[in-house]
């Protein structure tokens, strides 16, 4: 594994991740999702998360898929989407007594466009790096 392939995308993934989340869950369904309450440590922790998430995806990429094109990262990283957001949404609906199957399969979908811009970015930055 380049260890350097893996910081630099990984970290270019957490942001585009911050970003599309806060495009999708903060602009575009903010009415439809509840937001988070404001704190001082509210968007460090939402940042941290979607840093190790942009790192999670970067991992597999770099050390067990050699992944390093946009098409191919954005495949992949559909296929995670799909796999995180059913699992996240199945623990939700059972835990969380205000969450719907509506609401559940719409974030279900948000994770899969996500999740394949971000692994689409890694790919392709793994491919820019060499």
């Amino acid at each position: 594994m380049k260890t350097k392939n893996f910081l630099v995308s990984g970290i270019v993934g957490g942001i585009v991740d911050f970003l599309l989340g806060w495009l999708f869950y903060g602009i575009i369904f903010a009415n439809t999702f509840p937001q988070p309450e404001e704190s001082s440590n509210t968007m460090i922790f939402i940042f941290l998360g979607c840093l190790f998430f942009g790192l999670f995806i970067a991992y597999i990429y770099t050390k067990w898929a050699q992944i390093t094109t946009f098409m191919t990262g954005l495949k992949a990283g559909a296929i995670i989407g799909l796999f995180v957001g059913i699992y996240y949404n199945f623990f939700n609906l059972a835990m969380n007594t205000t969450s719907t199957m509506e609401l559940a399969a719409l974030d279900v979908g948000i994770s899969v466009v996500m999740t394949a811009v971000i692994g689409g970015v890694i790919g392709a930055v793994n491919g820019k790096l060499g």
